[in-house]
């Protein structure tokens, strides 16, 4: 018996919890959660005779989910409007104001305390989300790509049509952004919470 005729409704249907849970993770919304995971089964179920049973069925699965979701940025790329990278926006913080004119930092990022337990944290992940909806829509969808979906450089600069010089420029403001958004108000505000405790 071939591993395709193992598909049934049933078995796709008992994946369902899983998928969602991974859908929901990368992308922070439950209906587009739910509509990538609905994607995803039609697809399973529309090819179920290309799988050869090589990889668990959860495995499959999830790698056809995450090409849906790989999708979905794309076509949220495409419709933002790309900002100029090159032209700093109003009040947007200058690369000058991390570092001194020596390239050596200027008083230096942070040492967070725990970012392993923090990344347990629900109220973690709801900063996270504030610090990263505050990006420019293009730099958040390219960070988005390459941290949250996995996606190489090379893959996120043809999807979202950058040279590999502006992709590198992006996800580093991209970073610096988020750290110190998250610096601000999640690890400061940490610290200060255990010391009056």
């Amino acid at each position: 018996m071939t591993a395709s005729l193992l598909l049934t409704e049933q078995t796709l249907a008992a994946q369902r919890p899983v998928l969602f849970r991974y859908a929901l993770l990368q992308l922070r919304d439950s209906a587009l959660a739910d509509d990538a995971v609905q994607e995803t089964l039609l697809a399973a179920w529309q090819s179920a005779a290309g799988f050869e049973g090589k990889a668990g069925l959860r495995t499959w699965l999830i790698g056809i989910l995450k090409h849906k979701i790989a999708d979905h940025w794309r076509r949220s790329a495409r419709e933002a409007v790309a900002p100029d990278v090159d032209r700093a926006d109003d009040g947007e913080a200058e690369e000058d104001d991390y570092f001194i004119s020596s390239g050596h930092w200027n008083g230096g990022p942070k040492a967070w305390a725990d970012p392993e337990a923090a990344l347990k944290q629900q109220e973690f992940w709801a900063i996270y989300e504030v610090c990263q909806n505050s990006l420019p829509p293009k730099m958040a969808n390219v960070f988005m790509l390459r941290e949250l979906v996995g996606l190489d450089a090379d893959e996120v600069c043809r999807e979202a049509e950058l040279s590999e010089a502006n992709y590198w420029v992006i996800m580093h403001r991209a970073r610096l952004r988020l750290r110190e958004c998250l610096e601000i108000r999640w690890f400061n505000n940490t610290l200060q919470d255990k010391r009056h405790a």
